[in-house]
């Protein structure tokens, strides 16, 4: 992972994805006509009511869904095609394997690309660093709490020196505290390496702490409401939330997705 700005980057242009799957009353439309552009070297977060289509986009990025309809394209600095760039994904369960020790948690896709011992535990090592889990590499999962555990996660992902870090509410599964204190960690993280990265979330604040662009998304089926460019000064902390600029997003945010929710909840009470 380039810890500088020089390297260009690769864009990612959604056009057009649509997704429609079967179900036992019919087919559900998830997604329609979506139309998101990722910036190199910047933060997008996805932010919509619950059944919107968040995940169901980050795994067609990720290349695990096929769209029914649309493309993902993949640009370089010229806005020409470009190869898909190497993708790490933040889950939002910890899934860790917990016979083996964090070291070797992070260091599992290491050994699958067959990396010898010694250089996959050296890059586990730093990747841990990174994320101020020094210390805990011969711990098992079972000895760490939620919130250590997501940062072996978030190591995991790291160590694959990702040039797109995909992140699936990583931080919804933990209590308020604990999840304050690493959208911090992650804000700061993201802004020294300046890796591209794409969080869906549910939460407004972490949206705007996280993020240079920010993606409402309406009700399924999930389209573009609106896209917000937050402008606020880095590094971000939970004193952000007390600037004008931040209250300013957060209203505007908060008054489209409530709508959406709205009618995301009408929707659930009809339903028979």
């Amino acid at each position: 992972m380039t810890a500088s700005g020089d390297t260009a980057g690769v864009a990612i242009a959604c056009n057009g994805l649509g997704l429609t799957y079967g179900a036992k009353s019919g087919s559900v439309q998830a997604l329609h006509e979506v139309d998101v552009r990722v910036a190199p070297h910047k933060v997008t977060a996805i932010i919509g009511p619950s059944g919107c289509g968040k995940s169901t986009l980050l795994l067609i990025i990720r290349g695990l869904l096929k769209p029914s309809s649309g493309r993902v394209q993949f640009l370089d600095d010229r806005c020409e095609t470009a190869a898909a760039p190497r993708m790490a994904t933040v889950w939002q369960s910890f899934n860790l394997f917990p016979w083996r020790t964090v070291i070797d948690n992070v260091s599992f896709g290491l050994e699958l690309e067959g990396v010898s011992l010694n250089e996959r535990r050296e890059r586990a090592a730093r990747a841990l660093n990174k994320v101020d889990l020094t210390g805990f590499e011969e711990k098992y999962p079972r000895q760490l709490s939620g919130g250590m555990r997501q940062r072996v996660g978030l190591a995991r992902a790291l160590v694959m020196d990702p040039e797109v870090l995909l992140l699936d509410e990583p931080f919804g599964a933990l209590d308020a505290q604990t999840r304050l204190v690493l959208q911090e960690q992650l804000a700061h993280l993201v802004e020294r390496t300046r890796t591209t990265a794409i969080l869906v979330t549910h939460s407004i604040e972490e949206a705007i702490l996280l993020a240079d662009l920010v993606v409402v998304m309406t009700a399924r089926p999930g389209r573009v409401a609106a896209e917000i460019s937050i402008e606020l000064p880095r590094p971000r902390t939970l004193a952000t939330t007390h600037l004008s600029g931040y209250a300013a997003a957060f209203d505007r945010i908060y008054g489209l997705l409530r709508e959406e929710v709205l009618k995301s909840m009408a929707a659930e009470t009809v339903r028979p």
